[in-house]
C-alpha cells in the first residue's frame, strides 16, 4: 500500500505531530510499501519531516480553492502511484476534493477529523463532507462523530481511532528541579501546570479562576505554570494581572522540550471545555503525572474518572479546586491514577496500537476501491 498524507496546516500542534507519528510507525512496522507527506512550504511540519529525512513534498499554498494546486496534487498521486490519500486539515480536504472531482485524482480519499465542531453551516461545506470520493472519515473520538452526524448523511462512513502518543519520547522518570531552577521556585513548592494553545475551547479563564480559589484557600504551596502560545495569550495575561495573580502564575511560552518539563509537574490541570481527546493528557500518563481534567468532549474517553484521574465539572472552578486539593494531598491516590493511567495508555494509545488501527482502516478502503 502506498499512502499520501496531506495537510496545509501552518501550525504545530497535536494533529501535525500525529502525522509524523503515523509516518514513523508505518515505516517501522512495514505497513506500507511507500509513503509521502504533502504539506505547505515554510511550515513546522515541513521542517520536521525534512529534518527526519521523510519523503515530504512542499506546496506553495495560497488558497484552498487553488485549482493549480489541486491539479498538482492529482499529478503527484499519479506519479507516485498512491493507493490512498489521507487528509488531515479542512483546507487540504477542499484541495483533495477539487483534485478528485476535476483532475481525476486516481485514489480514494480518507479524512481524519479531530475537531468537535459543526460543519453543516453552509451548503458547500456540507457537500464537501458528503463528497462521494471521501470513502471514510476517521474521527479521534465519539463526540467528533456525533457532531458530524448533523452534516454527514451516511453515518457508516465514520469510525473512531483515538489519539496517539510515542511513549519512547518520554523517558525522563525522575524530577531534576528544572522548572524550579528556571523560575526560581522554592524547592518545597509544588508545580501545577497546563500545556495548551491559548484558544477559546482550552478555557484558560476557568484555569485562572481555579488558581485564584486555590490561592485564596492557601492550603497548597504551589506555583502554576502555563505552557503554550496563541491568539488569546494577551487576554489571559491581562486576566491574571487583573486578579493580582502574577506572583502565582508563570507564563512559559511555547517550548520544544516538553519531554523534559512535563515530568517536573506535580499535577496536570486541564480545563478545556470542548476537547476532542487531549493528546497532552496521554503525555501526562507517559510521564506518570496525576491529572485533573474537565468532563468535556472526548476527555472521558481518555480519563477514566477516579481510576486514571479526576474529572471536574466544565467551567466550575470550585469543583476543579476541590479536586486539585484532594489529589495533590493524597499520595496513594496519585499512585493509583498514574499506575492505571500508564497501563491505559499502553493498552489504547501508543504508536503501535493506533498505527495498526489506522492502517487497518486505510487498508479496508484501498481493498474496496475500484479503480
Amino acid at each position: 500500500m502506498r499512502v499520501l498524507q496531506i495537510t496545509v496546516s501552518s501550525v504545530w500542534r497535536g494533529h501535525e505531530q500525529k502525522i509524523i507519528y503515523l509516518y514513523e510507525a508505518f515505516k517501522e512496522k512495514n505497513y506500507v510499501e511507500d509513503q509521502y507527506i504533502v504539506c505547505a512550504n515554510n511550515t513546522p511540519i515541513y521542517d520536521v519531516a525534512k529534518n527526519k529525512n521523510m519523503q515530504v513534498i512542499g506546496l506553495d499554498y495560497k488558497s484552498e480553492y487553488d485549482f493549480g494546486l489541486a491539479k498538482k496534487l492529482a499529478r503527484i498521486v499519479k506519479e507516485k502511484n498512491i493507493d490512498v490519500v489521507f487528509i488531515h486539515s479542512s483546507k487540504a480536504h477542499t484541495i483533495a476534493v477539487l483534485s478528485h472531482l476535476f483532475y481525476k485524482l486516481p485514489a480514494p480519499l480518507v479524512l481524519c477529523r479531530t475537531l468537535i465542531r459543526r460543519v453543516d453551516s453552509n451548503m458547500l461545506r456540507t457537500w464537501k463532507y458528503n463528497y462521494k470520493g471521501i470513502k471514510k472519515i476517521i474521527c479521534v473520538s465519539q463526540p467528533v462523530v456525533d457532531v458530524l452526524k448533523f452534516a454527514v448523511k451516511d453515518h457508516s462512513r465514520m469510525c473512531v481511532v483515538g489519539s496517539v502518543t510515542d511513549i519512547h519520547k518520554f523517558t525522563k522518570k525522575e524530577k531534576n528541579g528544572l522548572l524550579h531552577k528556571e523560575y526560581n521556585i522554592p524547592s518545597d513548592y509544588k508545580i501545577i501546570g497546563n500545556i495548551a494553545a491559548f484558544s477559546g475551547f482550552k478555557d484558560h479563564y476557568t484555569w485562572v479562576d481555579t488558581v485564584e480559589k486555590l490561592v485564596k484557600r492557601n492550603t497548597i504551596k504551589a506555583k502554576y505554570i502555563l505552557i503554550g502560545e496563541g491568539e488569546l495569550e494577551d487576554d489571559i495575561r491581562k486576566y491574571v494581572a487583573d486578579k493580582n495573580l502574577n506572583n502565582h502564575i508563570i507564563f512559559s511560552g511555547f517550548r520544544n522540550d516538553i519531554p523534559e518539563v512535563l515530568p517536573e509537574f506535580d499535577l496536570f490541570l486541564f480545563t478545556s471545555d470542548n476537547e476532542p481527546t487531549g493528546g497532552v493528557l496521554l503525555e501526562s500518563y507517559a510521564c506518570k503525572i496525576p491529572i485533573v481534567a474537565a468532563n468535556a468532549g472526548g476527555i472521558p474517553e481518555v480519563i477514566v474518572d477516579n481510576e486514571t484521574g479526576l474529572l471536574a465539572e466544565v467551567a466550575n472552578p470550585t469543583d476543579f479546586a476541590d479536586k486539585v486539593e484532594l489529589l495533590i494531598n493524597d499520595a496513594g491516590l496519585q499512585k493509583k491514577f498514574t499506575t492505571n493511567g500508564y497501563q491505559f495508555l499502553l493498552d489504547n494509545f501508543t504508536k503501535d496500537v493506533i498505527s495498526k488501527k489506522m492502517y487497518d482502516e486505510l487498508k479496508e478502503v484501498v481493498e474496496r476501491y475500484d479503480r
